[in-house]
């Protein structure tokens, strides 16, 4: 390990792959590794918004940028994907689990299909993108993962139970393969974003008016989606070294306030 205190954002330079890569926190945190250098793969359900991100930021950025069509709850299209990632990007080290959905339906609309679709995307998908990226992950001294999670796994939200149910199990699950894959040299850490203003946000921002949301933040703002960009940059990178099996909150102080 490399103990000088030299700026080391773009270490390792391996490519890393980020689902729901098309926009919100996913783009921003591709735009962030590209950056510093590192290749990225945007994998996203909307194909030609990824082809045209990724092309976007090839231009902008000089590094290899790869923009697929995939749909995460279709495991034969993560390992798909994976194949053409592998083919596309000189290398894969990092991992970036972004892609959701949100349900507004509160306990009255939990269905069968909603249920699956939310802890599929939210939860199964962390375990088969490792699965898929485990052997390239080996090989690459100082590969990561980061999933996002959210400051609802904590505070609990009673109008979308699927997502808050899946958050909270991105935490525990983060944990355990954090465990399970600290023997390989893999860490795994989880981020926990607050109120950012995504296309996920926008809408409820727009039908209850920001004060209703930003009245409880300390900082009394919504957070940009480059906020949690450079967070997710900094956990890919060696400057994170020795940190696995962590949250990391980035909220603008919403879970500690009291107003």
């Amino acid at each position: 390990m490399n103990m000088d205190l030299q700026p080391r954002l773009g270490q390792p330079g391996t490519g890393v792959v980020i689902t729901g890569g098309a926009s919100g926190i996913g783009l921003a945190s591709a735009r962030a590794l590209a950056a510093v250098g590192r290749p990225v793969a945007l994998w996203d359900i909307q194909e030609s918004r990824a082809a045209q991100a990724a092309a976007e930021i090839a231009e902008s950025h000089g590094v290899v940028a790869l923009g697929l069509g995939v749909d995460v709850r279709d495991p034969a299209a993560i390992t798909l994907a994976a194949e053409e990632t592998r083919a596309a990007l000189p290398s894969v080290g990092g991992l970036v689990h972004c892609a959701g959905i949100v349900d507004t339906g509160s306990l009255e609309g939990v269905t069968i299909e909603s249920w699956d679709d939310g802890i599929a995307i939210h939860l199964r998908a962390i375990v088969l993108l490792l699965q898929a990226f485990l052997e390239d992950m080996r090989r690459h001294p100082g590969s990561a993962m980061v999933a996002t999670a959210s400051i609802n796994a904590t505070l609990g939200n009673g109008v979308n139970p699927i997502y808050t149910a899946a958050k909270g199990g991105v935490l525990s699950l983060v944990r355990s393969l954090a465990d399970r894959l600290a023997r390989d040299g893999i860490r795994v850490n989880a981020i926990s974003p607050g109120m950012i203003m995504t296309p996920m946000t926008k809408p409820a921002a727009d039908a209850l008016g920001r004060d209703y949301f930003e009245k409880r933040i300390l900082l009394e703002r919504f957070g940009e989606p480059e906020e949690i960009g450079r967070v997710v940059r900094f956990l890919l990178s060696e400057e994170a070294s020795y940190v696995t099996a962590a949250e990391f909150i980035v909220d603008g102080g919403n879970v500690s306030s009291q107003r």
